[in-house]
């Protein structure tokens, strides 16, 4: 263990500082398709009954009109944040008649292209930013690609650690440049370390044969209607999920956050030819926001972001540069298909403890190839994860990925139990012993119990998908929210709605006037 690791966890170990992890910050983001009873994708709009997309702050829409996103508030108890989450659920399916929520990260099999609805968002200026951008994701990427579905675990450790942190190390700056450099540093061992989640929570060894349109590919085939890879841990986060030529040479440096805001700021006010053939306009009608590499930050794809809450009209390049990081989003975590809401307390637990062992822990910045070997370590991981003598590169030799993981759960284990003690409780350090007995035998991952459940069952994968779906709508309506929860939702939805007819009753000002202001309010930022 590091010196800095052991002189961290001293300190945090003390009496008086004991009580500080019970504060860390926990939300939970999922995503799921809304699918008809047969598993196909649901063509009707956003269930209004579930309120405005647009406003409601519990449940909104991702990419397509079917994709759902259910968004908990932070709470410090991830259990407190799970039992959100539940609740989100429980009222969505009190809305969604005949439909189902589809279990697994990879999508249903899907209609045509033309016939994958975009999510809308009224005619607010907003509401139109908002679906235009989205017109431009299809462009760019295809509407296959954006039906993926995947968790979003969001972290915070408490604004109190950092000035302790700082004062006993002795960093020469403000509070929050140490608190902003140490969420970097945790990106990158999360960069450095993140296969390790795939391999444990990886859940998307195979898809619907229809979902590479006829692409190229490596996959073999399962069955007729089925493809996969035999050792895959997540289909979803290879390259045949989300992949983009013109994002190909945009990796953001994550040796400081104004580097990172820098890349992206390039990115955002950087034109890409193959988006300046094709224009902003087709017909007299929006295609994309703009003609750079990208139309907003967010259009990045990254395993992990650096995140701020914004205020109202604020960009979020614009909350970061101008307050600091505040938490970390982890985005690459499958949809567990077996599980009801796709992640359960024990993994939470065990993510509590991964993402404090890489804020705390030593993080070198990047030298040499090893950017690039986190990468490729990762996207092994996720094609061939569970394959037996499978190596990864770490310090510039070759290590058997099966030791390395056990060295690493080794590693996490003094972080878990400082939890515990924390919590006064036993379930970090359970959770941990639970990945250690995947890392001893594979079949214990939720990608080989995928592959196995659909084996003893001779279901192609829409078959056990939908079959998963079917058992998670039963749990969820078998014991519907009490009365007054009930309420509480339908009062949200309502009042969601109310707010997205004031927004655009209010609403003054050209649309394409506020585009050109939303783009401008990038160029305008300077360090």
């Amino acid at each position: 263990m590091s010196e800095l690791l052991n002189r961290r966890l001293a300190l945090l170990g003390k009496r008086e500082h004991l009580s500080l992890l019970e504060h860390c910050l926990h939300g939970i983001e999922r995503e799921c398709l809304r699918v008809t009873g047969e598993g196909r994708l649901a063509q009707t709009p956003h269930p209004e009954a579930l309120g405005a997309a647009l406003t409601n702050e519990l449940i909104t829409t991702d990419y397509s009109e079917s994709l759902l996103e259910f968004i908990t508030p932070a709470l410090p108890n991830p259990a407190d944040t799970l039992s959100s989450l539940d609740k989100i659920h429980r009222f969505a399916y009190s809305k969604l008649g005949s439909e189902y929520l589809w279990s697994p990260s990879m999508p249903c099999p899907l209609p045509a292209e033309e016939d994958i609805p975009i999510a809308y968002y009224g005619t607010s200026n907003i509401g139109q930013l908002k679906y235009v951008y989205r017109k431009g994701l299809a462009l760019r990427y295809g509407k296959t690609m954006q039906c993926i579905a995947g968790i979003h675990y969001n972290f915070s450790l408490p604004e109190t650690l950092w000035p302790l942190l700082k004062e006993t190390e002795g960093f020469v700056g403000t509070d929050r440049d140490y608190q902003s450099n140490a969420y970097i540093a945790l990106i990158r061992n999360f960069r450095r370390y993140s296969w390790l989640l795939m391999y444990l929570f990886g859940a998307s060894p195979a898809l619907d044969a229809g979902f590479l349109r006829g692409r190229s590919h490596q996959l073999e085939v399962l069955d007729a209607d089925t493809l996969y890879l035999p050792y895959a841990t997540s289909l979803r986060m290879s390259d045949l999920g989300y992949q983009s030529n013109a994002q190909a040479g945009l990796t953001p440096c994550y040796n400081d956050l104004a580097s990172y805001t820098d890349s992206l700021r390039t990115a955002v006010a950087t034109p890409y030819a193959p988006y300046v053939e094709v224009g902003t306009h087709k017909d007299g009608e929006w295609v994309q926001l703009n003609t750079n590499i990208l139309q907003i930050e967010n259009e990045y794809y990254s395993n992990i972001r650096p995140k701020r809450v914004t205020y109202t009209g604020e960009r979020p390049i614009q909350a970061l540069m101008a307050r600091g990081i505040q938490y970390i989003e982890v985005r690459c975590l499958d949809i567990n298909p077996f599980l009801p809401m796709g992640i359960d307390l024990p993994e939470s637990r065990f993510l509590d403890a991964f993402l404090l062992y890489c804020a705390l822990n030593d993080s070198p910045l990047f030298a040499n190839n090893e950017c690039g070997n986190a990468t490729s370590n990762f996207l092994s991981v996720v094609k061939e994860g569970r394959r037996p003598g499978l190596e990864l590169r770490r310090d510039g030799a070759s290590v058997d990925m099966k030791a390395w993981a056990t060295e690493l759960l080794e590693k996490i284990a003094p972080l878990a139990a400082l939890l515990d003690q924390s919590h006064g409780i036993g379930e970090h350090s359970q959770a941990l012993d639970a990945q250690l007995a995947k890392v001893q035998d594979p079949s214990l991952t939720p990608s080989a119990q995928v592959l196995a459940a659909m084996a003893e069952r001779k279901e192609s994968f829409a078959q056990f998908s939908l079959h998963q779906s079917q058992l998670h709508a039963e749990h969820f309506r078998k014991e519907p929210l009490a009365a007054e929860e009930q309420a509480r939702f339908e009062e949200l939805a309502r009042t969601s709605l109310a707010q997205q007819a004031e927004l655009e009753q209010n609403e003054v000002g050209d649309f394409d006037v506020f585009v050109g202001s939303y783009q401008a309010s990038i160029l305008a930022i300077s360090n």
